[in-house]
């Protein structure tokens, strides 16, 4: 027998679950769903979750709103997502679209814009030994996996193609 294998649970009484939760969402903002998951792991009646929840939503460890805002700010700043990608994962983590909406505002438009040109322009110099609709085509094709809308590529590609 492996002695990895078996390994002791480990209980713990619902105020200290309570004290772990509060450091979770202390650690980085979470969603309501990840806090969700993460309480999974411990034994709990549906009613102690839900206090649990209610004492986070109380004492300002977890906010839905500023969760939101929170993560796109750092997916655009850090990561250079576009909005459709942004906007699919909050909806994978269960944030409501009308908060989405709302939270969008965290993206100025001139910088999303400037970015999504600076992208267009580097991914058409790293394919620029391919013939020019490969090049449109594969370097539009990686911006759109990126999470940018097809509209603005095409927009940003035609003043690009004008101004070599």
């Amino acid at each position: 027998m492996d002695i990895f294998a078996v390994m002791d649970k480990k209980s713990y009484t619902f105020d200290e679950i309570k004290l772990k939760m509060a450091n979770y969402c202390t650690y980085q903002d979470r969603c309501h769903q990840e806090v969700e998951n993460k309480m999974r792991g411990f034994t709990l009646i549906p009613e102690a979750k839900d206090e649990i929840l209610l004492f986070l939503m109380r004492e300002g460890f977890l906010n839905e709103e500023r969760f939101t805002r929170s993560y796109i700010r750092g997916k655009f700043n850090l990561k250079k997502w576009g909005r459709n990608k942004i906007r699919q994962h909050l909806k994978f983590k269960g944030v409501p679209e009308k908060l989405i909406n709302s939270s969008m505002d965290e993206i100025d438009e001139r910088d999303y814009r400037r970015i999504a040109a600076e992208l267009l322009e580097k991914t058409l110099e790293k394919n620029s030994a391919l013939q020019a609709y490969q090049q449109k085509s594969k370097s539009i094709s990686y911006l759109l996996s990126r999470g940018y809308e097809y509209d603005l590529l095409l927009e940003l590609y035609g003043e690009l193609s004008k101004n070599p």
